[in-house]
């Protein structure tokens, strides 16, 4: 269980370079029948595309999925997609492939995304003998690196109840609708890194590479220690 953390996404390539605000992201989540990936299964995934801070509103991804596991109710109470809602819905390989091609060569970026990308690359390794290739941006390893340039700003000092994408989208004025959904927290978390690419330039980090290395998913926990050991949650 929770195995995402052995860095099994892929690592970016000669690809990932050029300026943020000119580059192409797709922001992604998923919802889960649980979080064990040895066991569990996708049963939607809902992405927004967006050219640097610009959100294409019209350019969604949502797909329910049949999940291969058992969707019970842990999972209904957070996602709140019942057995009945998934029975006549294709299965994850053929939605897997239709996300593959909306996603393109595009900067996947998501909230905890090394936790959908555990998911999303099992069964692409699967389908296609290979994960995802696309380099990878984490909005929560971003809100860590934030918080160290921004010691003056409030959104950045104050105190969390947690660091759940539905706190930060708080702290940032992003509306949270009360449903539950993929497509509806994708659309969150790209709101919530729209708001972060413009304090992302004015703390230096203006082109891909930069953006690669301070949003890189293994960094949440080195983001959040300060100088005297001391974890900022």
């Amino acid at each position: 269980m929770f195995r995402w953390w052995r860095g099994i996404w892929s690592r970016p390539g000669p690809e990932s370079k050029g300026p943020t605000a000119e580059a192409s992201y797709v922001v992604l989540d998923t919802e889960l029948t649980g979080l064990d990936d040895r066991k569990d299964g996708i049963v939607s995934i809902g992405a927004v595309r967006m050219r640097g801070g610009r959100i294409a509103i019209g350019g969604t991804f949502h797909e329910l999925v049949n999940p291969s596991a058992v969707l019970d109710g842990r999972s209904v109470v957070i996602h709140g997609i019942m057995p009945s809602q998934v029975e006549a819905k294709p299965p994850i390989d053929q939605v897997l492939m239709t996300f593959m091609g909306y996603v393109g060569s595009a900067v996947l970026v998501g909230h905890c995304l090394s936790v959908d990308l555990a998911f999303l690359n099992r069964e692409a390794r699967r389908l296609t003998g290979k994960p995802f290739r696309n380099p990878v941006v984490d909005t929560l390893s971003l809100y860590g690196w934030l918080r160290h340039r921004f010691p003056d700003t409030q959104a950045f000092t104050a105190s969390l109840p947690g660091l759940s994408l539905f706190d930060l989208a708080h702290l940032f004025d992003v509306q949270v609708a009360e449903g539950h959904t993929a497509l509806g927290d994708a659309y969150i978390t790209a709101q919530l890194f729209q708001r972060f690419l413009p304090l992302l330039a004015e703390a230096g980090v203006r082109d891909l590479t930069g953006l690669l290395r301070v949003g890189d998913p293994e960094r949440q926990a080195e983001n959040f220690i300060g100088p005297g050991g001391q974890a900022h949650f």
